[in-house]
């Protein structure tokens, strides 16, 4: 399965992107609601489980067996934290695009925030032994290998 590829990834480099943990309840739980809100937006995902997930997490400092962050490419730059999610909301359509105000909070006090979070995210959401497997509608904005 393969997403459309945009300007940005042509010259190699990935963009609307996001690399999420696909065992993490919570991760998981976000690209769903991603999908939800925007379903024929521009973002697309790809599990760090996956081949291609696993070498972008290696390639941008992510141990992707213990991953502690996603990632999001915006426009070819890896975004992680409060950078990514605020990235990703602008993406989407008007409200949920309005969160990205979130940028403007105090950056160490948000990340302190995402660090609980994504240290706890098995514990309080809990795990799957398995990637989720989108529906057929969904599959075009998955990307499992290289591009």
């Amino acid at each position: 399965m393969r997403g459309r590829m945009s300007d940005v990834e042509r010259q190699g480099e990935p963009d609307g992107l996001m690399l999420f943990d696909g065992v993490c309840h919570l991760c998981d739980g976000t690209v769903r609601t991603v999908l939800a809100w925007d379903r024929h937006g521009p973002i697309r995902f790809t599990p760090i489980q996956s081949i291609y997930g696993r070498e972008l997490a290696l390639a941008h400092g992510l141990d992707p067996d213990t991953p502690e962050s996603f990632l999001f490419f915006d426009h070819g730059r890896p975004l992680r934290k409060t950078a990514a999610i605020a990235a990703l909301l602008r993406r989407l359509p008007a409200p949920w695009r309005w969160l990205a105000v979130i940028d403007g909070l105090p950056r160490g006090l948000t990340d302190m925030a995402y660090d609980w979070m994504a240290a706890n995210r098995y514990r309080l959401w809990g795990r799957s032994d398995r990637c989720m497997v989108p529906t057929p509608e969904q599959g075009a904005r998955f990307v499992l290998d290289r591009p």
